[in-house]
């Protein structure tokens, strides 16, 4: 029945192909409602709570999404009439980007200053103001003094200006109104560096870092993917010699990846910065089920069979291992819906289910294309001709009692390593050196101030409780605590207006350069110079309707996550110590994936057990032995383990790409042991004892494994190669654990087997076991 069944794709190999093709074309059509997005909210899904107090500060001040330009003269020197004109133009022009809803500059800086009893607020860079010489240093000390303005609009040496563009984007179609934006300034930039070719101008903000994680997952998506096919492509022709049954492996690798993107689109799922990766993992795990499939075909036609004989042969040997390595892998992606991060749960779901694909089309499509499709039989080997897997297998059993130990050496050390790893994220990071976000970033932090920046909402308890002598004492000594902190590049904070108001009121004396004492005197201040402020420039960015609570605006240098989370412990503490009676809140982009990481790596390590029990009993049921599904528990982890290892001496740190490697590469990592120890057993079944096993299962499978951990690498490889450091830092990764799960199944594996599994197993039926060997098999 069994054998009937293998052979319906041989039997029936044109309707097996017609049905299979059909069935991929159906769920490829759904590839049509695929769309893209690329900002940054996709990483954080509604139950986040950084997310959540992120929206509850936008909803109560004005939004912080925003773009900037970056100005800086080659002359060093923002303060000449040049320059400051070009400041005011792009400053003007910048109110016509798309969605603007405000635009700081130290051109549009509402200066104040006492006129006898009148306060006057006005542009720091009126136009009616000719910028003479003596104008020109009233600018430059006025901006180079201000708080608000020093290390965040101009920098401290006047080197470097800013214009910054806060948007208010509808929110519609976010991929579009981003593109819309940063086309839109990017025209600006082109103009301005045409016109003023001896100024340098960059582009920063977080649109700016939308667009750019945009660019880099479509970019993955149009190189990774074509090059990855093209290497599959060489090293399986120049491993298994075969064109033909190579041309049925890429069938069945397309029909893989288009069935599982339109299965997505008729989800209604869209393409993001990890999804895109999908195929390039889909790709390179569906290699894995056919070249064992092709392997062991090859190798029955070597020892004499008929194609066809060979197929049903290597159907029947193939069929449970690769059904068992493909669960077990989409269980392991699968494991990834534990992650906080909305794109990783859509990765894992996708994988499972290309690879699940992938397992099926490997027993059905590839068997009726290799029926079809010539193929010629190889050479047979001479009798008593050894191949380096035979070398390698009597190597190991010969050598055993040094292998174990030195191996379960080498697995304690790393034991021992693996606490050096500490999980730190730094988005600027995520992105290489010749991006140009990444070169603007790097030249605002190393001019100007980084591109961290937090949001800290503080509520009064009442309404007009801003203008409470209590609570701006507090919101002074909190002000002045933050600038002190060593990673602290600037605070844009309220007190510095009611202080410069305090001093105006009082003729401009400098002595008044404080909070000012009376509620109703502050109140007043504070309305007087609203109701003097130009539309576009209140202080809404800053204050809530009611004016109960106030927004401070923390920019940092650009630190990982773990100096973020440690500040924003800090500013709790100190408002439990000092200020317990107001409610805080702190949020922001950066601050969120400061803590997707961490929570990321602490949830993946919580489902672990999980996934390792239910692979073990799948391993047990598969080779219907307890000892055996035991004994790979332990190269099952291992391989983890040393790469993580390793990692702590490489880089040391985890990000939130890497915080998902151990679910990723486990059920990958399980493939080699599955294939490995099915090979074993049939030759235990066989009445071997479990040194003779050992050889058998090197001879029988070692050459497979080592063509699919080849490829699998390189596919990993290729996702190193990525400029996105999300991708690429999981791609080394999960290409090292993979490599070390070979040498780990090559090494600690059989000797493992052969102090463990030492007992008589019971023989099966000749009819039950595989065609029975005299040598050594050649695939």
């Amino acid at each position: 029945m069994k054998d009937s069944l293998y052979a319906l794709p041989i039997k029936r190999a044109y309707l097996v192909m017609a049905t299979m093709i059909a069935l991929i074309v159906a769920a490829t059509i759904g590839g049509k409602n695929l769309y893209f997005r690329g900002d940054y909210n996709i990483f954080f899904d509604g139950n986040n709570p950084q997310l959540q107090a992120f929206n509850t500060i936008q909803a109560t001040f004005s939004k912080t999404d925003n773009i900037s330009f970056v100005v800086a003269p080659k002359n060093g020197n923002v303060f000449t009439s040049e320059t400051l004109t070009l400041i005011r133009q792009l400053t003007d022009e910048s109110w016509q980007i798309p969605f603007s809803s405000r635009v700081d500059s130290i051109s549009n800086y509402q200066h104040t200053e006492a006129i006898d009893d009148d306060l006057l607020v006005e542009d720091l860079l009126l136009a009616d103001y000719p910028l003479t010489a003596e104008r020109i240093r009233k600018v430059k000390a006025v901006a180079l003094n201000e708080p608000l303005l020093r290390d965040a609009l101009i920098s401290a040496q006047g080197d470097v200006a800013v214009v910054n563009v806060t948007l208010q984007m509808p929110k519609v179609d976010e991929t579009t109104e981003m593109t819309t934006v940063t086309d839109a300034t990017q025209t600006l930039i082109d103009k301005y560096r045409a016109e003023y070719p001896e100024v340098d101008f960059y582009q920063a903000g977080i649109v700016a870092m939308n667009r750019t994680f945009m660019d880099m997952a479509q970019k993955d998506s149009s190189t990774l993917v074509p090059v990855m096919l093209l290497i599959v492509l060489v090293f399986l022709v120049f491993m298994l010699r075969t064109v033909t049954a190579v041309l049925a492996t890429l069938l069945v690798i397309i029909g893989s990846v288009m069935a599982t993107m339109g299965l997505s689109g008729w989800a209604g799922m869209f393409l993001n910065t990890a999804t895109v990766n999908v195929p390039t993992l889909v790709l390179t795990l569906a290699v894995a089920d056919c070249v064992h499939v092709i392997a062991t075909l090859r190798q029955g036609m070597q020892r004499g069979m008929t194609k066809h004989e060979a197929i049903v042969y290597s159907t029947r040997l193939n069929a449970m291992p690769v059904l068992i390595t493909s669960v077990t892998t989409a269980l392991g992606f699968l494991m990834m819906n534990a992650s906080d991060s909305p794109i990783l749960r859509d990765l894992g779901n996708l994988a499972a289910l290309g690879i699940m694909l992938a397992c099926v089309l490997s027993l059905t499509l590839l068997p009726a294309l290799l029926a079809k499709l010539p193929m010629r039989a190889p050479a047979v080997r001479p009798e008593g001709q050894t191949t380096w897997t035979d070398t390698l297998g009597n190597l190991v059993v010969n050598h055993r009692k040094v292998i174990l130990p030195f191996s379960v050496l080498m697995l304690v050390g790393s034991v021992f390593l693996l606490p050096k790893n500490v999980v730190n994220d730094e988005p600027v990071k995520y992105f290489a050196t010749d991006s140009s976000f990444r070169q603007a970033a790097d030249f605002m932090a190393d001019n100007i101030s980084g591109m961290t920046t937090v949001s800290i909402a503080i509520d009064s308890g009442q309404p007009q409780g801003i203008a409470d002598p209590q609570f701006l004492l507090i919101l002074r000594d909190f002000t002045d605590w933050l600038r002190i902190q060593p990673e602290t590049d600037h605070v844009a904070s309220l007190s510095d207006t009611f202080k410069r108001l305090n001093m105006n009121m009082h003729g401009d004396d400098e002595s008044w350069y404080r909070m000012p004492q009376d509620r109703e005197l502050a109140a007043q201040y504070l309305l007087l110079y609203e109701m003097s402020l130009p539309y576009g420039l209140d202080l809404n960015n800053q204050l809530n309707v009611d004016k109960s609570s106030v927004k401070l605006t923390l920019t940092t240098k650009n630190i990982g996550s773990k100096e973020l989370v440690a500040l924003e412990t800090r500013i709790n503490d100190w408002f439990a110590s000092y200020a317990p009676g107001y409610q805080i809140m702190a949020s922001s982009p950066n601050l969120m994936f400061a803590h997707i990481g961490e929570t990321n790596m602490a949830s993946m390590l919580s489902t672990l057990p999980v996934t390792l029990v239910l692979i073990s009993v799948l391993m047990i049921f598969a080779l219907r032995s307890l000892r055996l599904g035991l004994i790979s528990l332990i190269p099952n982890i291992a391989p983890a383990v040393f790469g993580f290892g390793l990692w702590s001496l490489w880089s040391g740190e985890i990000n939130l790409g890497l915080s998902v490697v151990v679910t990723l590469t486990l059920g990958i990592v399980v493939d080699d042991a599955v294939h490995f120890l099915s090979k074993y057993q049939i030759a235990r079944k066989e009445g071997r004892d479990a040194e003779a096993a050992v050889r058998y299962a090197f001879s029988t499978v070692g050459r497979a494994l080592w063509i699919t951990t080849v490829v699998l690498v390189a596919g990993f490889l290729v996702l190193a190669s990525s400029s996105f450091r999300l991708n690429s830092d999981m791609g080394q990764l999960s290409a090292l654990i993979i490599f070390i799960a070979l040498v780990v199944d090559f090494l600690l594996l059989p000797t493992m087997l052969m102090l463990f599994d030492r007992q008589p197993v019971a023989q099966d039926s000749p009819q039950a076991t595989a065609p029975d060997t005299n040598h050594p098999i050649t695939q």
